[in-house]
């Protein structure tokens, strides 16, 4: 986890893939309405947030991002922003 618990929506991933794409993803492909304050929140701060949403989110971010999401980390993630950096930062 960074220092920093918000990242400028700038922040540009290898193959142009935004936290703004990011957030859009979470949001069309997940169906969880999430505002760009949220990414840093912890889980137990997000409403309805599950363990479905996780795997959802995991099989749309596979393709947006084309390359393999990190499973085992990402289950240690505490939040949409470490499971971004994680998959799309490296």
């Amino acid at each position: 986890m960074s220092a920093d618990n918000t990242a400028p929506a700038s922040v540009t991933a290898p193959g142009g893939f935004t936290l703004d794409d990011y957030v859009r993803l979470v949001t069309d492909e997940i169906g969880m309405p999430l505002a760009p304050e949220q990414v840093a929140a912890d889980f137990d701060e997000l409403p309805d947030w599950d363990s479905l949403h996780l795997l959802k989110l995991v099989t749309a971010l596979e393709p947006a991002i084309g390359r393999r999401v990190p499973v085992g980390k990402v289950l240690e993630a505490r939040s949409l922003k470490e499971i971004y950096e994680l998959a799309v930062l490296g």
